[in-house]
C-alpha cells in the first residue's frame, strides 16, 4: 500500500487553508516566507559587527587607524602581523592561551564526573537523608557568585594555596556542581525501572549498572552540560581576576585581555587579533559537539 501523493494544485489549495488551532496558525506564520525573511535579516544585522572585527584583526595597523573595515572592500590588503605580534610579541597571549586550557579542561571534567556520580546516587541508590540533602544541594543554586568569591578566596590564602590553579579548578566545580547535579538527576531518573530491575536479576551491581547502562544511555546530556560548562569556564573573567589576582603564570585569556583593553586602549590591530584568538577554541568545541549538543537539549523533551 502506498501513499497517497497531493498534486500541486491540492498543495497550493492546502496552503491557503487557515489551520483551526492557535498553535497551528502560529507554526503557519512562522514557517512562512516573510517569517524567513525576517530570520535572513536578522542573522546578518547579528552576524554584521563579528565580522567587521574579524576582518580589522586581518587589516594592516596603519589601515586599523585611517579608515573602518568597510573600506577593505575598495582596498583588500590583509596581514597575519597582527596574530604574529599579538601571540608572540610583548602582549604573549600564546602563554595566556595555554593557560586557559589548563584552567578549562580540568574544570569541566572534574565537576561533570562528580555530578555524574552524584545524580545516580540521588537518582537510584536509598540511603538516609537521601531527598533533603538533594535538597539542599538544589538549593545552592540561589547563592551568588559573587558573595562566595572573598570568603573562598580567604580559605585559598590560609590554605597557601594562592598563585596556583588550584583556587581557578576548586571555585568552577564548586559553582557548577548544584546545577549539573540537579540537571543529569532527572535524566538519571527518567530511565525505566524495568530496565535497572532486569540489570539486576541478571547480577549487575550499582557499579556495572552505572558504567555500561546509564552512562551510554545519559551521554547527550552530559556532553550538553560539558560544553556549557566548557564556555562559561573559558569566558569566565570575574572568578579569573579574583583567584587569580597578581599570578601571571595562572591567569586566562580572558584577564590578559581585560588588561590590554586598560592598557592598549587605542591599539586596535591586537585588540581585534586578540579577540578572535580567544574564540576560536570555543568556536570549534561547539561545532564539533553540536549534534551532541542538540541531543542533550532535545532528550528531555521526548521523554515520558
Amino acid at each position: 500500500m502506498t501513499a497517497a501523493i497531493p498534486t500541486p494544485d491540492l498543495q497550493e489549495e492546502l496552503t491557503g487553508v487557515e489551520p483551526a488551532t492557535v498553535s497551528g496558525r502560529a507554526k503557519k506564520r512562522l514557517t512562512s516566507r516573510w517569517a524567513s525573511l525576517a530570520a535572513v535579516v536578522i542573522a546578518v544585522l547579528w552576524t554584521l559587527p563579528t565580522f567587521g572585527l574579524l576582518l580589522t584583526s586581518f587589516r594592516p595597523e596603519l589601515a586599523i587607524r585611517t579608515s573602518g573595515w568597510w573600506n577593505w572592500f575598495s582596498d583588500p590588503e590583509l596581514t597575519l602581523a597582527n596574530y604574529d605580534d599579538v601571540l608572540f610579541g610583548g602582549t604573549s597571549l600564546a602563554t595566556y592561551f595555554v593557560n586557559s586550557i589548563v584552567i578549562t579542561i580540568p574544570s569541566v571534567i572534574i565537576p561533570v564526573t562528580i555530578a555524574c556520580l552524584a545524580s545516580y546516587a540521588f537518582a537510584w541508590m536509598k540511603f538516609p537523608f537521601r531527598d533533603t540533602i538533594f535538597v539542599a544541594v538544589f538549593a545552592l543554586q540561589i547563592v551568588p557568585l559573587q558573595v562566595a568569591l572573598i570568603p573562598l578566596l580567604r580559605i585559598y590564602v590560609g590554605a597557601d594555596l594562592n598563585g596556583t590553579f588550584w583556587p581557578l579548578w576548586i571555585s568552577h566545580t564548586i559553582f557548577a556542581l548544584p546545577l549539573a547535579i540537579f540537571l543529569l538527576h532527572n535524566f538519571f531518573r527518567e530511565v525505566p525501572v524495568e530496565l535497572m530491575e532486569a540489570a539486576r536479576v541478571d547480577g549487575a551491581g550499582h557499579v556495572a549498572i552505572f558504567m555500561r547502562i546509564m552512562l551510554p544511555l545519559v551521554t547527550p546530556a552530559i556532553a550538553a552540560f560539558a560544553i556549557f560548562q566548557f564556555l562559561w569556564v573559558w569566558n569566565d573573567l570575574l572568578v579569573a581576576i579574583t583567584m587569580a589576582t597578581g599570578a601571571q603564570d595562572v591567569q586566562p585569556l580572558t584577564a590578559r585581555l581585560a588588561e590590554l583593553v586598560g592598557s592598549r586602549g587605542s591599539t586596535w590591530h591586537l585588540l581585534s587579533a586578540g579577540a578572535f584568538v580567544s574564540i576560536v577554541v570555543p568556536v570549534i568545541v561547539f561545532l564539533f559537539l553540536q549534534r551532541y549538543f542538540v541531543r542533550g537539549l532535545l532528550a528531555g523533551s521526548v521523554k515520558g
